[in-house]
């Protein structure tokens, strides 16, 4: 069983693993050519605006949303908001299995291509994202009190 001290908690280790995960995936997208997901990052925005944001500003929308979520999650700023915005993130890395079902299934529902494969993954972040929301409104039903 993994203890932990007082000062370190299984949720900031969480919270803190992820966003190390939102900081460096969104760096990425910083650069040109250097993301594996910049490009379908850049078609599913398009899709979700209905094209009225440039594929270039919303990619760099999308690293500050990631690269700034990861810091907050982080040094744990604003934890809840955080996380809620997370959970929108992550939500809406599913579209592409509606908006591009070719770029992500091999054999629908079940078979998927290494970027389905990449999407699917983040239905652990998801659970996880859940699990550290849940705290988050114990905590501050138990300070209510």
């Amino acid at each position: 069983m993994l203890r932990l001290t007082n000062r370190v908690s299984i949720s900031s280790m969480l919270s803190v693993c992820i966003g190390i995960v939102y900081v460096w995936f969104g760096m990425l997208k910083f650069f040109p050519g250097l993301s594996p997901a910049e490009t379908i990052a850049m078609d599913t925005i398009s899709e979700l605006t209905l094209g009225f944001i440039p594929q270039k500003v919303s990619l760099i929308m999308l690293a500050v949303w990631e690269a700034v979520l990861g810091v907050l999650l982080i040094v744990g700023f604003l934890n809840r908001f955080a996380l809620n915005l997370a959970m929108v993130h992550m939500v809406l890395t599913f579209t592409p299995f509606f908006f591009f079902p070719d770029l992500t299934f091999t054999n629908a529902p079940f078979g998927l291509t290494l970027l389905g494969q990449y999407i699917m993954k983040n239905i652990v972040f998801l659970a996880l994202l859940v699990f550290l929301l849940t705290k988050e409104r114990t905590k501050l039903k138990e300070f209510n009190k």
